[in-house]
């Protein structure tokens, strides 16, 4: 967690560090003294591009018209290099730049062909980035949420950006390998009619009769209905060869395409480092809360028996107490799962159609209840465990993550006990077809339904907090002037929050693609709506954080949550392909023992030599030596890991030294000055 530059004298002289100076009542105070040291001076730079603190609004949008202009100073800025001393870079980047200044004028002064080939290629390929920059989308967006907001709230833009292109791709994948082959090879059949010959009944998802509106209406909120055979959900697509090995592979290449483009970036260094490989909020945020965590730390040492005793009592009970919400929350997930399919059966509901849609999102309205009410207690919680700023952040994370991520496997669990009659085969529900065809004829277009309507509701669910929460909030701010207006109406946004927010939602879409193929495309119109939508709240009615959250953790944690998130979502997916047998009255792989088996059976009718090649990547053969090779990179990876990590604990105490020296100096300077000022 990173700390704004509002330093407390008293916190420091209070901690037993530094005793203020005696008969300081005249002169600057050290709060103004340390917010004009260097340091503090360089956070108001809010990088190039970006318009100061107290700009008005006509002159953010006449920065925004002129973004042409600004990259147009960027490439002649490039053509002809400004002189060093007037770049507002730190020394080792000046060096470094005047260096390269002048091996190009000495390259041009000599009459080397091959190395002004070298200098105009060097030239062109910056040119060449410094227009990729300008061509991406929202790039001035960014910048300036990053220079009024920080860079922990560019990075929550920033990584919506990336979910975008992510689920855009996977949008294009699943038409080109879903629907295209689906529409080429001629119309799709209807859903298939009463048949007494089949021994799993038959399926026949529409409607008879005249449908009122609303019923429409409730029918595209829920999925049923006219949408249940639909090219939006799997059972709509006919059982044909190729179709069936297409939409298997699109499945497997856009996993396999998320997860390459998610580790390239985690490890691509991320734009918000300035020259010469400095994060100026994340250096100079450090010192003060180093200095606070070393006072826990001390304060911490100097414990007797009695108080450890008596801090590990609290945090047993507390911790238990978070076992006691999590379980009640999982609980509530699971049995508002079974019972929407009791509840649906009464008269009461199906005459209904309001009702019965609040039954058909029972389960949603307990997964976002959950989310939305128990990371605040969470946030309660954690300062009363007596940990560092910095480790509270950590349990926060970690239970709130725990909380998205298995509240959506308690939902797939709850799904799964209901189709295949809670795994027991001999079951009479399950013995005919091998899943409980009377509840669940077409079980893969149930599960996709439940994600689409996750998905939905988690949609009108921001809206909803946007407009019956923040703006109520700011406009209290308004009408209430003084502390009790500033106190309700202030708002900050809530990175850690939001970012996992945007992470649950992908992975629903993770797991839910190959139950509903066109919910990617559903994704990526929501992320985009998402993004105006926390636009437009971050500027009208939050207020810069007082504690804003780091860019690098940003930049590893949370791809690291987002990873779990996809490893999590192909566990239920590739349970469904290998072990529960396909629905036999809808879907492509319908007739089939499992999903997978048409794979083999595809195999076989390729060339030999294709056929050996495929089948050797299943063998011991292939797996050992990539087990090997797998494992020695591992091993590096983990010694380079370790070696950085001390490099990073000697820099923390350096930063820690450093900022002891600066609150001396400043001290003294403070009574020097009291002092000439009694005199």
């Amino acid at each position: 967690v990173e700390e704004r530059p509002m330093w407390e004298p008293e916190a420091w002289g209070s901690s037993g560090g530094w005793p203020p100076p005696r008969g300081a009542r005249a002169g600057p105070s050290l709060s103004s003294v340390l917010n004009e040291l260097p340091s503090a001076a360089t956070l108001r730079y809010r990088g190039p591009g970006v318009l100061p603190w107290g700009a008005s609004e006509e002159e953010e949008e006449d920065g925004e018209r002129n973004i042409q202009a600004i990259a147009e100073a960027a490439q002649k800025e490039l053509e002809e290099p400004l002189p060093s001393r007037e770049l507002p870079w730190p020394l080792q980047a000046r060096r470094a730049h005047r260096q390269s200044h002048a091996k190009d004028q000495r390259t041009q002064k000599s009459g080397s062909r091959g190395e002004q080939w070298a200098l105009w290629l060097r030239r062109s390929k910056e040119k060449m980035k410094a227009g990729l920059h300008t061509l991406q989308p929202w790039a001035w967006t960014l910048k300036r949420i990053g220079g009024q907001f920080g860079a922990g709230t560019e990075s929550y833009f920033s990584l919506l950006r990336f979910l975008l292109l992510l689920n855009l791709l996977a949008s294009i994948l699943k038409a080109c390998m879903t629907l295209l082959p689906t529409w080429l090879e001629g119309t799709p059949p209807g859903p298939p009619g009463p048949n007494g010959s089949s021994p799993c009944g038959f399926y026949d998802p529409n409607l008879q009769g005249l449908v009122a509106f609303p019923t429409h209406l409730f029918n595209l909120l829920s999925g049923e209905g006219f949408l249940e055979w639909s090219p939006l959900f799997y059972g709509f697509y006919p059982p044909r060869p190729h179709l069936a090995v297409t939409y298997l592979c699109s499945v497997f290449v856009i996993g396999l395409l998320d997860l390459l483009l998610i580790l390239h970036r985690s490890v691509t260094p991320k734009a918000s480092v300035g020259p010469g490989g400095i994060e100026p909020k994340w250096t100079i945020s450090w010192p003060q809360v180093e200095l606070e965590e070393a006072v826990v730390r001390r304060q911490a040492a100097v414990r007797t028996l009695g108080q450890q005793a008596w801090v590990w009592s609290v945090r047993i009970l507390l911790n238990l107490l978070v076992i006691a919400l999590l379980g009640t929350a999982f609980y509530g997930v699971y049995w508002a799962t079974g019972a929407t399919v009791d509840l649906q059966e009464m008269p009461l509901v199906q005459e209904m159609p309001l009702l019965k849609l609040g039954v058909d999102y029972l389960p949603s309205i307990f997964i976002s209840g959950v989310n939305f009410l128990l990371p605040p207690v969470f946030k309660l919680i954690a300062p009363l465990e007596g940990y560092t700023r910095s480790r509270q952040i950590v349990f926060i994370l970690l239970r709130t993550v725990f909380l998205r991520l298995a509240s959506l496997l308690v939902l797939l669990f709850s799904l799964w006990n209901q189709i295949t009659c809670g795994g027991k085969a001999e079951a009479e529900e399950c013995k005919t077809c091998g899943y409980n065809y009377k509840e669940l004829p077409c079980w893969e277009t149930r599960l996709g339904q439940e994600m689409y309507k996750l998905l939905l509701f988690d949609l009108l669910t921001g809206l909803a907090v946007m407009l019956l929460i923040q703006f109520p909030r700011k406009l209290l701010c308004g009408l209430c002037p003084g502390a009790l207006g500033r106190v309700v109406g202030t708002q900050e946004f809530q990175v850690p929050d939001e970012v996992l927010g945007l992470i649950y939602a992908q992975t629903v879409v993770w797991v839910g693609s190959f139950f509903c193929p066109l919910l990617p495309l559903l994704n990526t119109v929501k992320f985009l709506l998402l993004f105006y939508l926390k636009k437009f709240t971050l500027f009208s009615t939050c207020s810069p954080a007082s504690r804003t959250f780091r860019a690098s953790t940003v930049n590893f944690f949370f791809p690291l949550v987002l990873l779990l998130g996809l490893a999590i979502s192909a566990v239920p997916v590739l349970y469904s392909l290998f072990l529960i047998p396909p629905s036999k009255l809808c879907g492509p792989f319908r007739g089939q023992s499992s999903i997978w088996a048409h794979i083999p059976e595809s195999i076989y009718t390729l060339p030999q030599t294709v056929q050996d090649f495929l089948f050797f990547l299943g063998t011991q053969a292939f797996a050992v030596p990539l087990l090997l090779i797998s494992s020695i990179l591992m091993a590096y990876t983990l010694a380079l890991a370790n070696s950085y990590g001390r490099l990073i604990s000697e820099l923390k105490r350096q930063i820690e030294t450093e900022a002891r020296n600066k609150v001396f100096l400043a001290q003294r300077a403070v009574a020097l000055s009291s002092a000439r000022g009694a005199l």
